[in-house]
């Protein structure tokens, strides 16, 4: 997918800032340059041949892997950065540590911290955070590779850290139960690294600012100011790939309780099974499953319209025409998807699709419909009528917007 079809279905979803993504590859790297150029001295970019109201901020993800304290660990990043120069620098320092060529997510053998030394040597504006910090591989609390603290992972470099990004499989309800993790934004981003275009903006942040500008955006995120950064889109953290343990093998999902009972081995085959993130915050949590954090952003729990049109049709994937010819008429109707998931009353929405579509997407919204949850890296599923499951945890916090399109800045 290209920066200008980047652009098009973000427009379509109701997005006006997106990360540019994988800034570290020297090909999308040249992609940027011949596709982008700087909106005045806003730390953001636009388009050069098109009049699109999309703006792209500089950001790619790296794979840190290094020892500590006799254990692999194994962590993703998402980095930050307002200026092509300043990616540019950020690369040639990161080159000595890992191929930049190899991978859209490179792979690096430094620690955290070097790595946010690296890149805050580069400039005082760039930001470093964790991604998807609770999936089992490859995260800052991953029950395979990770830490049990933000400290032990990013040491000294940890004055640094400011966000982390809540990943598919958790919610900001999850992570507050966390004190220790108080004085982090919680971020929510879509993670797309795929061509598929409905996964762009699938999870996403809210601000309100009185300028549109990188600084206005990472200033709201690092004050944490509910004034400023309203309030995240998420998926139901059921949905996410990684929610429930379980071994896909043998097709065995499990609660914690359940999980915990079976002593984490796989009851068919006897291996141990990839523990879930709801499993691994319990394990690390000091608060009840209700406790909310005051004061903090909130959160609007949300699927994307494409998962849940080809639910209602029986739809084996989201690509089939059959899909798309109702996301379109959606879309096209209601100027964009957030605003068919989150605005469109239900007698309008029947007036330009079938009934049941116009009811599940209601549902979504409304937080009465259930998924089962996602476990081993196979998605959660949206269930649609009478045979649904038990209510999955952590029930949403639905917050609605209280500005329109025009001040709504959505975050990649």
């Amino acid at each position: 997918m290209s920066i200008t079809e980047i652009a098009k279905y973000a427009k379509i979803k109701g997005l006006n800032l997106v990360g540019t993504g994988d800034f570290t590859h020297p090909q999308w790297l040249k992609e940027i340059n011949e596709t982008l150029i700087p909106e005045d001295d806003s730390g953001l970019f636009k388009l050069i041949n098109a009049d699109s109201p999309v703006r792209f901020m500089l950001q790619t993800e790296v794979c840190t892997i290094f020892d500590y304290k006799g254990e692999s660990k194994k962590v993703h990043h998402v980095i930050l950065t307002p200026w092509l120069e300043t990616a540019e620098q950020i690369n040639e320092r990161l080159q000595s540590f890992g191929s930049l060529r190899s991978d859209g997510r490179p792979i690096l053998n430094l620690p955290a911290s070097q790595l946010v030394e690296q890149v805050m040597e580069v400039c005082s504006d760039n930001m470093v955070f964790p991604a998807h910090a609770w999936t089992p591989w490859f995260s800052i609390f991953g029950a395979f590779s990770g830490f049990n603290t933000v400290e032990d992972c990013y040491q000294d470099m940890t004055k640094h850290i400011h966000a982390l990004e809540t990943g598919l499989s958790s919610d900001p309800a999850m992570n507050w139960r966390l004190s220790k993790l108080d004085k982090y934004a919680l971020v929510s981003n879509s993670d797309c690294h795929s061509f598929w275009p409905w996964r762009i903006g699938r999870e996403a942040n809210v601000f309100e600012l009185e300028k549109f500008s990188y600084k206005e955006v990472t200033d709201a995120i690092m004050a944490n100011d509910s004034s400023r950064f309203k309030f995240t889109i998420e998926t139901d953290p059921a949905y996410g790939k990684y929610h429930w343990t379980g071994h896909r093998n043998c097709k065995v999902s499990l609660s914690p309780s359940e999980a915990i009972k079976f002593g984490n081995i796989c009851p068919v085959c006897r291996r141990k099974l990839t523990k879930g993130v709801e499993q691994r915050v319990e394990e690390l949590a000091d608060r009840p499953a209700n406790f909310t954090r005051e004061k903090s952003p909130g959160f609007l729990r949300l699927l994307p319209l494409s998962e849940i049109i080809a639910t209602v049709l029986g739809a084996g994937s989201p690509s089939t025409q059959a899909v798309w010819k109702n996301y379109n008429v959606l879309t096209e109707k209601f100027g964009d998807e957030y605003n068919v998931l989150i605005d469109a009353p239900l007698d309008a929405l029947t007036q330009v699709v079938d009934a049941p579509i116009a009811q599940a997407i209601v549902k979504v919204r409304d937080g009465t419909a259930k998924v089962t949850p996602g476990y081993d890296g196979v998605y959660g599923q949206l269930v649609l009528g009478a045979d649904t499951p038990a209510p999955v945890k952590f029930k949403p916090k639905l917050i609605q917007p209280t500005v329109r399109q025009k001040s709504m800045t959505d975050f990649w």
